[in-house]
């Protein structure tokens, strides 16, 4: 049963995260018409996943501070004005009234810096109360995998809304993301009220760093598993055109597809597959990043588009499991006190892999094409060899029940 406490936060991530997505199908193209190269369009992402994994910890040390309305409120202000100033910048943008450059600047700052420091703080505090909620490792790792199914869902709902949308007008999406967002911060104003689910002022625990000796194999993993992920995600694209000798249109749909199947694999794993197991971290780590080694080892050769659908429906199984462990692992070695600390070392652990990730994975394609795919499979391998031997990740069940 999810607890009562961490239902508001579900909503707010799912809203906006949805609300990033519906931008996704018409990035492309609005660069285009800006006259933004594809490097620019990379710059802003990147710059995003930056500003969202610097933010992570700090928002991580406010719940304990501020409480966590407080921080849902200002995560949700900022990701609200990121957004609208990413509108109007886009619509100035497209009426050829301001210069490129200075186009790309105020990109830069609203969709990149306000918006992915505003939207870091969701996750961490959905991920805060997830843990500080519960008691049990089956019960961390059931609330702490529908954090993830929110994020995943919303991976699937986005981009079908927001392409649905850019049939009528590319700008439509750009328009009602921030609604949705100033909406969502209306109702949690109204919904949400202290006392918060992080820790009681002057009750901090020791505080947690990145290399303690508990934490950096469980964030190790972390960042390898989603590191794999970001390296075949950006080239999915490339690799459907270049080995099928398909056109734009057909890669589109042809990817379009395969990602939309994945998402919803994933997001049946985590919200519905993991909580019926109710496995120990150790274990749905043990046993998802096999099944995507195996699937990394099915893309490197496959030679149509049956075979690269199938390999990310058992990337997005064998992630789904290995991440929702991952997730709750680090949260199991800590005090109830830390948990805002390490819900902001997770995601920006996340994070961190996507500043590395679609950058590395495109200079590895520009090589070969299967270079990438292998840089994959070795992370995973890494991931799997720190999780059979790493004192860390074999002591998770233990703390959870100190």
């Amino acid at each position: 049963m999810v607890r009562k406490a961490l239902i508001p936060l579900l909503i707010t991530v799912l809203v906006v995260y949805s609300a990033q997505q519906l931008l996704t199908p018409v990035l492309a193209p609005l660069s285009r018409e800006l006259a933004l190269t594809e490097t620019q369009l990379g710059l802003v992402i990147t710059v995003a996943a930056t500003a969202l994994t610097i933010a992570s910890p700090l928002w991580g040390h406010a719940l304990q501070k501020i409480g966590l309305r407080l921080v849902l409120l200002s995560g949700l202000g900022l990701a609200t004005a990121g957004l609208t100033g990413f509108a109007i910048v886009a619509a100035i943008g497209l009426d050829g009234t301001m210069p490129t450059p200075i186009v790309f600047a105020l990109l830069l700052a609203t969709r990149s810096i306000v918006f992915g420091a505003g939207i870091a703080a969701l996750p961490v505090a959905a991920l805060a109360v997830a843990s500080t909620s519960t008691t049990t490792e089956a019960e961390r790792t059931r609330a702490t995998g529908l954090v993830g199914a929110a994020q995943g869902l919303s991976l699937v709902l986005g981009p079908a809304g927001g392409g649905a949308l850019a049939v009528v007008s590319l700008m439509l999406p750009l328009y009602l993301a921030p609604v949705l967002c100033l909406l969502l911060t209306i109702w949690v104003l109204a919904t949400v009220r202290p006392p918060s689910a992080s820790a009681p002022a002057g009750q901090r625990g020791p505080r947690l760093r990145p290399w303690d000796a508990r934490l950096w194999p469980l964030l190790a993993i972390g960042f390898c598993l989603y590191l794999s992920l970001g390296l075949v995600q950006v080239i999915i694209g490339f690799l459907v055109a270049d080995r099928l000798h398909l056109g734009p249109q057909e890669t589109a749909g042809a990817v379009g597809i395969s990602l939309f199947a994945a998402g919803l694999i994933l997001v049946a794993v985590q919200g519905g597959v993991v909580p019926a197991l109710s496995w120990p971290v150790l274990r749905l780590l043990r046993m998802g990043i096999p099944i995507a080694i195996a699937s990394f080892a099915l893309l490197a050769v496959a030679d149509s588009l049956w075979l690269i659908a199938t390999s990310f429906g058992l990337l997005a199984l064998g992630l789904g499991l290995a991440i929702s462990g991952f997730t709750a692992a680090p949260t199991l070695v800590a005090e109830p006190a830390q948990q805002g600390s390490i819900s902001g070392l997770v995601n920006a652990t996340i994070g961190a892999t996507f500043i590395v990730g679609p950058v590395l994975g495109t200079a590895l394609y520009e090589i070969s094409p299967v270079i990438p795919i292998l840089a994959a499979l070795g992370a995973v391998v890494t991931a799997l060899v720190l999780a059979w031997v790493s004192p860390a990740a074999r002591h998770t069940r233990v703390a959870a029940t100190l």
